[in-house]
């Protein structure tokens, strides 16, 4: 195509097609790594019903790294890709390279979804996209060692860590060296973001910056939950930590060698997979409290596809839109692959609750969730949430006292702020 950059050259491209018609079309389209074989599928159902192909392309597995990608192509005004897979931080900082797609979802269909998920994509009186799944930061846990020493989910950060230390000794001593108290996401990315986030809001915190644009992170509160997270390297998570994201800390979890494990929703269908070490011995919960009065406190991840501005195929791109985002797609993904759907209608299906039985207390998880402060931040989210996640590595790391470590970042937050204005 006109526009073809170098930089998706090494990237999976997958042509999926049925027996196709003399003028069938193709579009192509996004797909985040993690779920990328659902969206294989989907595709070729929608290839199948509609006798057009798709050239699927696999996003970089850390999502980070896919902004620089998208940056290239939308300066570019690249056609090359037709359907973007958006984060839901990333709508204000790409909305005027998406195109509104008002027109072309029927209303019936928007209201099938969560309102707040769909209000979310509403910029500046457009629909810009449309959600493709819904979520928020869980608690994983080994039910059965649980169970074994007595022991209830926890419901304070403090309660998971004196357990997780008790039940990882207790194993180690009867036999288990490679046991760890609980895996997370240390690394130093967007991942941390959304931890350390729950760590503070949890707690009473607040967002790192507020609606109106205050810089809220330095408190004894964010002090006290930093220095907690700080004191589980090496005692209940590994040093390895520090650069885990959610696949290597999932992959710690799912050898059996975590009690607790923080990740998004979809660890639910990775670890009940037919042949897992885990099957039948996982629970899930909402993340601790920081403190007694406090919301869970869950990081809102919501996921969107949305139609480049860019396509030369917008309503063949919006039809696929449609499909991967409708109510029979999001049951797939929903049964084979654990995503929490955005169709309000799938938390009552019986066949989505008898794979996932604990979607009715997710929705709950989702209430309570907290957003990234990327509305008040817009464009300029990226900067900040950077230069947050990298003082809170170095806090975790250990690399300087905590309250010094937070004065800093509240003026570099604050030079942050102002220069976005």
């Amino acid at each position: 195509m006109k526009h073809k950059l170098k930089m998706l050259a090494g990237m999976a491209v997958v042509a999926i097609a049925s027996a196709l018609p003399a003028k069938a079309e193709t579009v192509s389209m996004f797909c985040s790594a993690t779920d990328y074989e659902l969206c294989e599928k989907a595709v070729a159902k929608w290839s199948e019903k509609t006798g057009n192909e798709v050239k699927l392309n696999r996003m970089p597995q850390n999502l980070d790294d896919a902004i620089p990608i998208y940056q290239q192509l939308f300066a570019a005004q690249s056609s090359d890709i037709d359907v973007l897979y958006i984060d839901v931080i990333w709508l204000g900082m790409f909305k005027d390279h998406l195109l509104d797609i008002t027109s072309m979802i029927p209303e019936d269909e928007v209201k099938a979804h969560f309102a707040s998920a769909t209000d979310a994509a509403r910029l500046d009186g457009k629909l810009l996209a449309m959600p493709f799944y819904i979520d928020t930061g869980l608690m994983f846990y080994r039910k059965d060692l649980l169970e074994k020493y007595g022991k209830e989910p926890p419901k304070t950060w403090d309660e998971m860590t004196a357990t997780a230390k008790e039940i990882q000794d207790a194993e180690r001593k009867a036999g288990n060296p490679d046991i760890w108290g609980y895996a997370w996401q240390g690394r130093s990315y967007e991942g941390l973001t959304c931890d350390a986030l729950e760590w503070i809001a949890s707690a009473g915190g607040g967002t790192i910056i507020s609606d109106d644009g205050e810089v809220t992170i330095n408190s004894p509160v964010t002090e006290a939950a930093l220095t907690r997270a700080r004191g589980w390297i090496g005692t209940i998570s590994p040093e390895g930590v520090l650069n885990y994201d959610e696949e290597n800390s999932r992959a710690l979890f799912e050898s059996g060698n975590a009690v607790f494990h923080r990740n998004w929703p979809y660890v639910w269908g990775t670890s009940q997979a037919e042949g897992g070490k885990l099957v039948g011995k996982v629970g899930v919960s909402a993340l601790p409290l920081g403190a007694e009065g406090q919301k869970s406190s869950g990081t809102l991840g919501t996921a969107y596809l949305g139609v480049s501005k860019y396509s030369q195929k917008q309503e063949l791109a919006a039809d696929l839109l449609r499909y991967m985002v409708g109510f029979e797609d999001q049951k797939m993904r929903a049964i084979e692959g654990g995503y929490n759907p955005t169709v309000e209608a799938l938390y009552e299906d019986a066949d989505v609750l008898a794979k996932i039985p604990f979607l009715g207390m997710a929705k709950t998880a989702f209430e309570e969730s907290v957003a990234r402060p990327s509305a008040a931040t817009g464009k300029n989210y990226n900067r900040i949430s950077r230069t947050f996640y990298r003082a809170v590595h170095d806090i975790i790391s250990g690399k300087d006292d905590v309250a010094k470590e937070l004065a800093d970042l509240e003026r570099r937050l604050q030079r942050d702020v102002k220069a976005g204005e």
